[in-house]
């Protein structure tokens, strides 16, 4: 399949590859497309033969349940059979944005968008290529990151041609996105409300805005029977080729370990990367050093995470050392995907 990479500038003066993108998503067909978080590899959520390509492209389990972006807070009432006033602040406050609801879902969501599950996962995006293409087509756009699955997730559109060229028929090129990490995903199926996935959206400000305390939970229970509620729960995800450990602790305590460690993979006659911060950027003696952002703006962070993260595979190194991230809320979400990127491997010092 021949791969068509579209460049968007201003909306009015691309309608015409947004509407062609529409087109292809009417037809059951797959489209990248930008989104303020990450680029998301877009299909009519409501076609099972359109999901079916969405999971064949990325190779995602099709038990991963996928998002559905809509253009209209009015869209969610076909979607959903209930929504919960503490549902409805938030969307009112945060929608269109990246905040992303779990509700009861209705007979018209097929059960292949959810995993099998009665519930449904419901998104606005605020990026305006992506509230165009959704007007356009007509329907809920079912989108997860448009990437391979379990790598790095796509903030440029060159991101998504390393993984997809050739896989899908069209990719929109809205330039960098301006978060960077996933949404923030709440389950108000469930009293209080918990966050699956913490993204841009904290769990601070949502208790906040709706009232009444918000729970954490962002991996599996026995309970949950193996079934991820919602995408990033279950799987390896965000991961660079190299072998990847996450280091926490004081920075001093850090910096000493992280060096230890890339000596010991020097003897072994490995390449090694490290991950730091502006602060730390001249603390560390790796083979390739490189900052992700400053600490005192994590949105610098965030925005930059899963470019660095790719960046290493350019570099060819066999193991990544990271600083760790703990105490601020928009942490929580760096150190969710850092985690899941390192598969765990954790070192505290």
């Amino acid at each position: 399949m021949e791969t068509k990479l579209v460049k968007i500038h201003q909306i009015e003066e691309s309608l015409e590859e947004i509407e062609e993108a529409a087109r292809l998503i009417q037809q059951g067909e797959v489209v990248a497309f930008p989104t303020e978080t990450v680029y998301g590899l877009g299909g009519n959520g409501l076609m099972e033969e359109a999901v079916r390509k969405i999971y064949q492209a990325k190779g995602r389990p099709s038990d991963n349940p996928l998002i559905l972006h809509i253009s209209d807070i009015d869209m969610i009432e076909e979607l959903t059979e209930d929504v919960p006033d503490t549902a409805r602040k938030a969307m009112e406050c945060f929608w269109p944005g990246p905040m992303t609801v779990i509700l009861k879902k209705s007979d018209k969501v097929p059960r292949c968008v959810t995993g099998g599950l009665e519930t449904v996962a419901v998104r606005m995006p605020s990026d305006p290529t992506a509230r165009e293409l959704i007007r356009r087509a007509e329907v809920p756009i079912a989108a997860p990151s448009a990437n391979t699955s379990g790598r790095p997730s796509p903030t440029k559109a060159e991101h998504v041609w390393e993984d997809l060229n050739g896989k899908i028929p069209m990719i929109l090129d809205g330039g960098p996105v301006k978060v960077g990490v996933e949404s923030t995903i709440i389950d108000f199926t469930v009293a209080p409300p918990v966050v699956l996935r913490p993204g841009r959206i904290t769990r601070e400000e949502l208790e906040n805005v709706i009232g009444c305390e918000v729970q954490m939970n962002t991996s599996l229970k026995a309970s949950d029977k193996g079934v991820p509620k919602a995408p990033g729960m279950k799987y390896k995800h965000y991961a660079p080729k190299a072998r990847m450990i996450l280091v926490l602790g004081s920075p001093e305590k850090t910096a000493a370990k992280i060096n230890e460690m890339v000596c010991e993979s020097h003897k072994l006659g490995h390449k090694a990367g490290v991950i730091a911060t502006d602060e730390s950027l001249g603390a560390y003696q790796a083979d390739e050093v490189v900052s992700v952002g400053t600490r005192k703006n994590m949105e610098t962070v965030m925005s930059s995470l899963y470019d660095v993260l790719r960046g290493f595979d350019k570099k060819d190194v066999d193991i990544i050392y990271s600083e760790g991230f703990e105490g601020e809320p928009l942490e929580e979400a760096v150190m969710n995907r850092l985690v899941k990127a390192a598969g765990h491997e954790i070192i505290r010092v």
